[in-house]
């Protein structure tokens, strides 16, 4: 029933890996732009990345410095379903992350400007 439904969240181990999927609807999956946000314990959501119909990729600054290039945004057509890739991971990655989709990669990028979001998936980071 949902445009957007994420999973693949959970408890994992410092040094694991996880694979978030959003599954997205065929009304959301004609966006041009989604990707993904993150809400840290006690900090407002925050968007991480992004990718357009075309494959442009979007990320944020500070994710991206910080995340060094442990993580990949990609989608699959075929199963409308776009991914985040986390591996390496470690406590500063926990949160709520959640799937959007907009009409644009700076209209996403404002959060406000998302068409579309899902539920959001736990993602903790502790041994």
């Amino acid at each position: 029933q949902e445009d957007l439904v994420e999973s693949g969240g959970g408890l994992v181990q410092p040094g694991g890996s996880l694979k978030l999927s959003c599954v997205v609807s065929r009304r959301a999956f004609s966006m041009e732009s989604m990707g993904w946000f993150r809400q840290a314990p006690g900090k407002e959501r925050e968007f991480l990345a992004s990718v357009t119909r075309s494959g442009v990729r979007s990320w944020d600054a500070d994710y991206a410095n910080s995340a060094n290039n442990r993580f990949a945004i990609y989608v699959d057509d075929a199963q409308n379903t776009v991914y985040l890739e986390m591996n390496y991971l470690n406590a500063d990655d926990s949160g709520v992350y959640y799937c959007a989709a907009g009409p644009s990669a700076g209209a996403l990028r404002l959060g406000a400007g998302a068409a579309f979001w899902g539920q959001g998936t736990q993602v903790t980071v502790s041994s």
